[in-house]
């Protein structure tokens, strides 16, 4: 159902608030170089330090500038069902395509828990959800055996899975059948994920280097796979560059220096230490992209 190069969009900033006109410009950027979809207010776009209604607002805003052209899937995860829900219905009424809702993070919930926090958003609306499984970030993994009966329900239509365990996914998807969307969560392993039946990534690196990564996976599910590896090989050094720091400092700090966004950040997160920008300079360099991004 959603497939291809989903990219992990960032939000602007601009003297503490959000760039709207720069949002509307991203968009239009991933639009002319074949990103699949965007995906507003996930972790890449800061979502825990985004108000309620600055966060309906980025949603509101991508729905609009994309205009139908690709699909957009919507942020609508919370550590608080109810807040989920309330998020999840706003994305639906917006117009997303589907919301990519985070497990629950901080309240460590049992996978009985997890399984009714995600019933009860599907419950309460129609548009297709998208578990996101990302432990690193939440403390608690959804087990295959749980995605095997989340997939029993309707509006669940896939999961982004970035446990890095391609066992698991390997489990998930002989659990939940062909129809049920693997999407990887982890840019380095988008290759790997897609050779195990993964239909495509929700991606960083796509910030800065979208038509590589729509080509890389265009290129494997038309089984090129020889240009996917060579793709794929091209974009490690860069994909590596993204995670010297927290995710998303380094994505921001990157297109700040390509003049792409202003390279602002909201507390806790802060810029990165002199000797990892260096690395992170010295990447974007040897990938070529400085100086390229003329549409900013």
């Amino acid at each position: 159902m959603f497939e291809g190069s989903m990219v992990a969009l960032v939000t602007p900033f601009k003297d503490g608030k959000v760039d709207e006109a720069k949002l509307k410009a991203l968009v239009e950027f991933h639009v002319k170089n074949g990103t699949s979809g965007i995906v507003p207010c996930g972790t890449t776009g800061e979502s825990a330090t985004l108000t309620m209604e600055e966060h309906e607002r980025v949603i509101e805003i991508v729905i609009e500038a994309a205009r139908k052209k690709v699909f957009v899937i919507a942020g609508t995860g919370s550590n608080n069902t109810i807040e989920a829900i309330r998020l999840t219905k706003h994305a639906e009424k917006a117009g997303a395509d589907a919301a990519l809702v985070l497990s629950p993070y901080y309240n460590k919930p049992t996978q009985r828990g997890l399984y009714f926090h995600y019933k009860a958003i599907a419950e309460e609306t129609k548009i297709p959800l998208i578990p996101y499984n990302i432990q690193s970030r939440t403390a608690v993994n959804i087990e295959p055996e749980t995605f095997g009966k989340l997939a029993q329900i309707k509006n669940i239509v896939g999961v982004k899975e970035s446990s890095g365990n391609l066992e698991q996914m390997s489990r998930i998807k002989l659990l939940c059948g062909e129809k049920f969307d693997l999407i990887s969560g982890d840019d380095i392993l988008t290759l790997p994920i897609l050779s195990i039946g993964g239909v495509g990534v929700i991606s960083v690196v796509a910030n800065i280097a979208p038509r590589d990564v729509a080509d890389m996976v265009a290129a494997f599910r038309k089984g090129d796979t020889k240009k996917a590896r060579e793709l794929h090989y091209k974009l490690l050094p860069l994909t590596r560059s993204m995670f010297i720091e927290t995710n998303p400092i380094p994505v921001k700090t990157a297109m700040g220096l390509l003049g792409m966004v202003e390279p602002e950040l909201r507390l806790p997160l802060c810029h990165m230490s002199d000797d990892n920008l260096s690395k992170l300079v010295a990447a974007l360099k040897d990938y070529g992209l400085t100086g390229k991004m003329k549409d900013f």
